[in-house]
């Protein structure tokens, strides 16, 4: 006689992505992994999630965000930035190294882990930051658990975090095999555009000229030639322009490509318009020429990975005088609702959808057990209602900062569930448990002697 399977939850009829087709079917958890897939009709668990009407995603993973711990906790801290993920359907994030002290050592890395396992909402990754200093050290360094991947600014950054030149750049990329993720923004170009073009205006409508698609087709050209020179992959974040877009669609080779839910969904000049200085970010939201570009190539297959680029402060930074406003907007708690939006206004396929954020980053991460619904992976699911309709609001944000450019929005698709490792974190926006642990990877997993 064969054994009953003593599931730890059955996902009950639910409509389930797979790797290979969405069909309708059971999914039965044991031990914190996926241990069966199909009709579980006679199965031994008391604990039983129905999914009829509802759609069953592998784990959202949003690859870029930043939480602001330590340093800058007056805007977001790790436990605020996870909760608002989770609340919102994602199950994993990869943090980054912007915070004060900046994380460009393994010794800040350690420290951020040890601050992230407090209160672990999601499974969690950070970025080291290279930099022309510490570039000579990243093969040794980028193997320290915890690291997702290096990311290096060549624009918009201050301090040691700034790489602006090739020597700098070339010292990064030509240490260590870990992906680079790249802000690309010419530092140079800025800086002249600064004087020639913002001067001492105020109207923040000038910030997507002033930091113009010249200055990130620049940088985005610059790191790919240096990326093939070392033959190192680099990861271009947050894309933004239709020539960037057709330069990279020629240079898959060595370099991926993300795209943000804020540059699909917002354009110039009606976001400043209507947002004022809340919709500033870097790099800038554009023209709809430019983000119908962007559309374009997340159907052509350019795309790799869509992100949150979750970068909140406080509603009284966010209210200065452009340019003494800074840069940056909340997102990793409507990311979810946002994307389901777009699928349910036929811009893109749940299937396509499930590839940018779950499927990508698993790939260009080498992410170990994440990111699909397969037998033996980590039992990680989004489940949304592809149906329901709801409306966005500040006081929904669980964000330090309270508040979203999408307040006011109607949208159709929203998670209802968030489950990481078989654990239901969230239920109908009910917060249940923090029971988040730092994502493996592929390349820096210390495999054990046989015997």
């Amino acid at each position: 006689m064969i054994k009953k399977v003593q599931y730890d939850l059955i996902l009950k009829n639910g409509i389930v992505v797979l790797p290979a087709e969405t069909t309708q079917v059971d999914i039965g958890i044991k031990d914190e992994k996926i241990h069966t897939i199909g009709s579980l009709t006679e199965c031994d668990t008391n604990n039983v999630i129905e999914c009829n009407g509802l759609h069953v995603l592998p784990g959202v993973i949003d690859s870029q965000v930043h939480f602001r711990e330590p340093g800058l906790e007056n805007k977001e801290n790790l436990e605020s930035g996870m909760l608002a993920a989770a609340a919102g359907g994602v199950t994993a994030v990869f943090e980054m190294p912007n915070t004060d002290p900046l994380t460009i050592t393994p010794e800040t890395i350690k420290d951020k882990l040890k601050r992230a396992d407090r209160v672990p909402w999601t499974d969690y990754a950070f970025y080291l930051g290279g930099t022309g200093r510490t570039g000579p050290n990243l093969d040794k360094w980028e193997s320290t658990p915890g690291v997702c991947g290096i990311k290096i600014f060549m624009g918009a950054s201050t301090g040691e975090l700034m790489t602006a030149s090739d020597e700098e750049v070339e010292s990064v990329l030509s240490n260590g095999k870990r992906v680079v993720a790249v802000h690309a923004e010419d530092q140079y170009i800025m800086q002249d555009n600064m004087k020639t073009i913002l001067k001492d205006q105020t109207d923040v409508a000038l910030h997507c000229v002033w930091r113009s698609p010249e200055s990130c087709l620049s940088a985005t050209k610059r790191v790919v030639a240096i990326a093939k020179k070392f033959n190192r992959r680099v990861h271009i974040l947050h894309i933004t322009t239709s020539e960037e877009m057709d330069f990279l669609r020629e240079n898959k080779d060595v370099a991926s490509v993300e795209l943000l839910a804020n540059h699909l969904t917002l354009h110039s000049p009606e976001c400043y318009e209507r947002l004022g200085t809340l919709a500033q970010q870097n790099p800038p939201i554009r023209e709809k020429n430019h983000q119908d570009a962007l559309w374009k190539a997340l159907n052509d297959g350019t795309v790799d990975i869509i992100a949150s680029d979750h970068a909140p402060h406080t509603i009284e930074e966010k209210s200065q005088v452009y340019p003494k406003s800074p840069s940056g907007t909340p997102g990793v708690q409507t990311l979810v609702p946002i994307m389901l939006n777009h699928v349910n206004n036929g811009k893109l396929t749940l299937e396509r959808l499930v590839e940018l954020w779950s499927y990508g980053p698993e790939r260009i991460h080498k992410i170990d057990n994440k990111g699909r619904i397969a037998v033996g992976y980590d039992a990680d699911f989004t489940i949304v209602d592809m149906n329901k309709i709801n409306t966005i609001t500040n006081s929904q944000q669980k964000s330090k900062t309270g508040w979203t450019p999408y307040d006011g929005m109607d949208v159709k698709g929203w998670p209802v569930a968030t489950i990481i490792r078989g654990n239901i974190v969230m239920k109908n926006d009910e917060m249940m448990q923090p029971i988040g642990r730092p994502v493996l990877f592929k390349e820096t997993i210390v495999k054990k002697n046989d015997g």
